[in-house]
């Protein structure tokens, strides 16, 4: 088979400029660090999270450092209400979406026996049921620009707690992600014929207000002792924003068009863990 060289040049291969794309959970963390990545490398970036406030001010501070275009579309996304009033502000905007990220997410930390219903329900709610039913109601914007040679994209966010049992005492997030991540699994096989293209990514530790609350920093990312927490990790180290924007870039990418339903561990090697350990 010949091959053409301009399109294995890094350019081509890995570009998604031009593309729009959409980050849940994005102003902050995880959800950040990816839209700071795309609004980077020249996509259109819609960013969504339940705090308009800070969703607003997140999409004009990474417009101002990245320049482009990063709307903000604040939504509620744990029940179908708020996923039905994101997908219509979304249509308003937009003629099609290349780029979904599936980010939003919670936890809920409880000792066994006094886990609460209402803990279960929004984490599941959150975690799962809005990553399906934000799916369905995008497919037409998906598949409008879609092509066999250039599909359209779904990325989760699972996570290695839906991998491995966590340390913290969260029950409802780890099944949360197990269930993200064989919902992945099933999308990716009855999408890809329709030219979308469903991978996860089950990302391990990154300086984040939800893992600041598990580790004592009390939601304090900045003041968080992320060198300590790196310490226990294979690579030494927490996750950094070039780390979790470059996995997702590739997914998205020319370079991942033919990854499909994959789960992709993004972790410094938490789940293969040190020499000589268990």
């Amino acid at each position: 088979m010949a091959m053409d060289t301009a399109r294995l040049d890094l350019g081509s291969l890995f570009s998604i400029k031009g593309k729009v794309a959409l980050v849940t959970g994005g102003s902050r963390g995880i959800g950040e660090m990816i839209a700071a990545g795309f609004l980077a490398n020249g996509a259109k970036v819609y960013i969504s999270s339940r705090k308009a406030a800070v969703c607003d001010a997140t999409a004009a501070r990474l417009a101002g450092e990245y320049g482009g275009e990063c709307i903000s579309l604040p939504a509620d996304l744990s029940g179908l209400e708020g996923v039905d009033g994101l997908v219509g502000q979304l249509r308003q905007r937009e003629q099609h979406l290349d780029i979904l990220v599936n980010n939003a997410g919670a936890s809920w930390g409880a000792p066994l026996a006094e886990f609460p219903e209402s803990g279960w329900d929004k984490v599941m709610d959150t975690n799962v049921k809005a990553v399906f039913f934000l799916t369905q109601r995008l497919l037409p914007l998906l598949e409008a620009g879609a092509t066999s040679e250039d599909p359209a994209r779904v990325v989760n966010i699972g996570s290695i707690d839906g991998i491995k049992n966590s340390v913290f005492e969260a029950f409802s997030y780890g099944p949360s992600k197990a269930a993200v991540h064989s919902l992945t699994r099933m999308l990716a096989a009855h999408l890809a014929p329709r030219n979308i293209i469903v991978n996860a990514i089950a990302p391990g530790p990154f300086p984040t207000w939800m893992l600041s609350t598990g580790v004592g920093g009390g939601g304090d990312v900045d003041n968080t002792d992320w060198a300590a927490v790196g310490r226990g990790n294979p690579r030494g180290r927490v996750g950094t924003p070039e780390d979790i924007a470059g996995l997702a870039i590739f997914l998205c990418s020319r370079a991942g068009s033919f990854t499909v339903g994959e789960v992709i561990t993004c972790d410094g090697g938490s789940l293969v863990g040190k020499p000589g350990t268990l």
